[in-house]
């Protein structure tokens, strides 16, 4: 099966699990301790992945914050930081609506302790609206929370502007970089950010392990942990740490920048085959993706076709609809229904993320299979319409 599912998760690297073998085996000690030899090893593991961490983001070791994903970090960046906002009467925070869901339930919670929560206006592409947060920003804005990269469309967003822009009022910067990074170059200081969440799994290291960057100086970020226990993490995340998963993490982010510029265009590359194959077979796609989005990111709906038989009917490329996180919950893109995008159309939806594991040969035989099962499903459709006098499910003529 093909495998480009990539804005869900990434294939582990075997260098990556290699990295984190001893620490199973040998090296199991608790890095959060001292004392003897086996807790020394491992706390030597955790601390070269930090350094590894602090350097692709150019900031300093004790900057970087271990957590058990994403989700951990965004609430931490987020909700660890309404406190310090409460007490300095800083009680709006600024987003988007095309936030991840850890993001929107974060911010949930906060309106719930009495944060207000205002959105800032998009462009169809999901873009901010640079007029529209000129509006909304005030002293009494805390924050600004905004995704450096789209987790559905690949939409980059131009966090310096934002993060300059909200300075001025003495606002944090936060921004969930989980698909940005290891796809795009940047620092913490190039895009301004205050707290930049992180996570392994999205650039071939381990699931369940993530980082959170916070900011010492200039400003330095207050945080209250999300709960009580020990003082691991600098008192923020309480918890023995994952020591071999932290040693993944770091260890992937080695390889991710190891031949960065070279993996980046050849999977822009791959990408653009893809785009290319399909939509010259076929007419009808809508490209949600902006050509200058994530290079790895190709997002497209197709016309005339229920989304529900389409993955049905996927039987050797594996790709999703949405982002992971509504599985069970809905079976079309809250991105693109915020975005303007029908419903139905939503349904009809690719979410392709192309990963530097595939290989030209498999971008062509997914694009074959992607084309014949849309053709087929337009006949079935054309011949249903034919003998009912009842067209698509999309509304539309065949």
């Amino acid at each position: 099966m093909i495998y480009l599912d990539g804005h869900s998760t990434t294939p582990l690297l075997p260098e990556v699990f290699e990295a984190m073998k001893p620490y199973f085996l040998d090296c199991f000690g608790n890095a959060s301790q001292g004392l003897h030899r086996f807790n020394w090893e491992a706390r030597a593991g955790v601390d070269r992945a930090r350094e590894q961490l602090a350097s692709a983001l150019g900031v300093r070791d004790r900057e970087i914050i271990f957590t058990s994903g994403a989700t951990e970090a965004n609430h931490l960046a987020l909700l660890g930081a309404w406190p310090a906002l409460q007490a300095a009467g800083k009680k709006r925070v600024l987003s988007i609506r095309i936030e991840h869901a850890s993001v929107l339930g974060a911010l949930e919670l906060m309106q719930e302790r009495g944060c207000r929560v205002e959105w800032i206006r998009t462009d169809a592409s999901g873009r901010v609206d640079f007029d529209h947060l000129r509006v909304l920003l005030g002293e009494d804005v805390g924050l600004v929370s905004v995704a450096l990269a789209n987790h559905e469309i690949g939409t980059l967003q131009d966090l310096k502007r934002i993060s300059d822009l909200a300075r001025g009022y003495g606002a944090w910067v936060h921004t969930d970089a989980v698909q940005a990074f290891g796809k795009l170059g940047f620092t913490a200081d190039s895009i301004g950010a205050d707290l930049i969440t992180l996570s392994a799994h999205k650039i071939r290291g381990p699931k369940g392990v993530g980082a959170l960057y916070v900011r010492r100086k200039n400003p330095r970020i207050e945080l209250e942990p999300l709960y009580l226990g020990g003082g691991q993490e600098r008192g923020l995340r309480p918890g023995t740490p994952d020591t071999p998963a932290i040693v993944g993490f770091g260890s992937a982010v080695e390889s991710a920048f190891r031949s960065f510029d070279r993996d980046v265009e050849r999977v822009r590359t791959l990408r653009d085959r893809l785009w290319a194959h399909l939509s010259g077979a076929i007419e009808g796609w809508v490209r949600n993706s902006p050509p200058d989005g994530l290079p790895n990111n190709l997002n497209l709906s197709i016309r005339g076709v229920d989304g529900a038989a389409l993955f049905g009917r996927l039987k050797q490329v594996a790709v999703s609809n949405a982002s992971a996180c509504l599985n069970g919950i809905q079976d079309y893109s809250q991105v693109l229904t915020e975005l303007g995008v029908e419903r139905d159309l939503a349904r009809a939806t690719l979410r392709i993320g192309v990963g530097n594991w595939n290989t030209e040969a498999e971008i062509d035989l997914a694009a074959e299979e992607i084309v014949q099962v849309v053709r087929e499903l337009r006949a079935m459709e054309l011949r249903f319409a034919e003998q009912t006098g009842i067209f698509s499910m999309n509304g539309e003529k065949l």
